[in-house]
């Protein structure tokens, strides 16, 4: 009885997150996702550059020459991101710092497509825990958000070139902020991630080795499969379907896969901690559990947590008090 309740919670929630989203026209947009590599005309050549980028080790490094103009004041940090996109509020990189009143431990955390507020509880949880706690904003986000837009369209959409730059652009972000971070004196920094942000944490992990410790939370691997079986992206996979396949997605979307990564999250000194609903609509629980076996098979460490919910009453009382308390003792554990 009370999961069928719980059924239901997630469903109304989902449904009122489909009200501002509307079905729109396939772009390719390579020149976006892929700069200097050349135009794409058709699908298949969007995706053969797709696929060279997600071989390229270096497609997710930032640049040498980077503005590394930070601003730190009254508790919010400020700075220039590495991609410049046609939205000027795109371009400077906001994120909240909670400070510990200590310079060991620091968390990095992504929150979830379309959020509308940051963790604050989560925040002022593990501050007091001393670890420093810093909540930036993803591309086309919060203070990042595009003008006149009632939701993040232009983070993942039926743009496909758009949606790769996008969610390198956050890598990017991100691991420019840990670099700032250690220079800072952190030694012990970790990312957490939230459904979408997830797969951003789970690539700043992957590629910034300065990382040692992330956390995952209603995470898979292929972006791709998401979008097409997800509850919250029904409108995407009505824009796409028309003019291509699933696997076409796929390997469109290949730098964005978790599992194409796997062997990098499986580097020596990361730890990794998966926080899983087994009854999510949005993260379909196979999928999740695809990318897990990924991971192991890779040699990853990995713990996980599985909570009989769904994707978004994860957030309500009891799951988050479980997931909150596991995830305070994953960030506090020796190595």
């Amino acid at each position: 009885m009370f999961h069928n309740w719980l059924d239901r919670w997630d469903e109304g929630r989902a449904q009122r997150g489909e009200e501002a989203k509307k079905i729109t026209d396939i772009i390719l947009d390579a020149d976006r996702a892929f700069p200097g590599m050349g135009a794409a005309k058709t699908v298949e050549e969007f995706c053969v550059l797709a696929e060279k980028s997600a071989a390229d080790p270096g497609f997710f490094e930032p640049p040498d020459a980077s503005d590394h103009s930070f601003e730190l004041r009254d508790g919010w940090l400020t700075f220039p991101s590495d991609v410049a996109t046609d939205v000027a509020e795109n371009n400077i990189v906001w994120a909240k710092v909670t400070a510990s009143g200590k310079r060991d431990r620091a968390l990095v955390i992504f929150h979830h497509w379309n959020a509308t507020r940051r963790n604050s509880q989560i925040a002022g949880f593990l501050s007091s825990r001393g670890i420093t706690v810093i909540e930036i904003a993803m591309p086309y986000h919060f203070e990042r958000s595009r003008p006149g837009s009632l939701y993040a369209d232009y983070m993942i959409s039926a743009n496909l070139g758009r949606t790769v730059q996008a969610l390198r652009q956050a890598v990017w972000d991100g691991r420019k902020l840990i670099r700032w971070l250690k220079c800072q004196g952190y030694q012990d920094v970790s990312v957490l991630g939230m459904s979408l942000g997830s797969w951003v944490a789970g690539l700043v992990a992957a590629h910034e080795p300065t990382v040692g410790r992330a956390s995952l939370f209603l995470t898979a691997g292929s972006l791709a499969e998401m979008v097409w079986t997800g509850r919250a992206t029904r409108s995407i996979r009505k824009s796409l379907e028309p003019r291509l396949t699933l696997a076409q997605l796929q390997r469109a979307w290949a730098p964005l896969n978790l599992e194409n990564h796997a062997d990098r999250l499986a580097r020596p000194g990361l730890e990794l901690h998966v926080i899983l609903a087994s009854r999510d609509m949005v993260v379909l629980p196979d999928l999740s559990e695809r990318l897990l076996g990924r991971l192991q098979n890779a040699g990853a460490r990995v713990g996980v947590l599985r909570l009989n919910c769904g994707h978004y009453s994860l957030g309500r009382p009891p799951y988050i008090l479980g997931a909150g308390w596991s995830l305070k003792r994953f960030l506090l554990q020796k190595k």
